[in-house]
């Protein structure tokens, strides 16, 4: 038995690929199907209207120099 992957045979090399393909896949699955879709949490878009135009006259900001 070769345990080094430079020297393996053509079909050892495939056995890895499809191995990690099958787990790919695998993992892509679980993923997408725990997802929770249902949260109750979804969310609207809400138009917001411009109100009359406010002057602002004064001021408590700091000024820094």
């Amino acid at each position: 038995m070769n345990h080094s992957i430079y020297s393996a045979d053509r079909s050892t090399h495939l056995k890895i690929v499809v191995v990690a393909l099958v787990a790919g896949i695998a993992v892509a699955g679980f993923g997408i199907s725990a997802r929770n879709t249902d949260d109750g949490y979804t969310q609207t878009a809400r138009v917001v209207k411009a109100g009359k135009a406010v002057t602002l006259t004064s001021s408590d900001a700091v000024v820094v120099r």
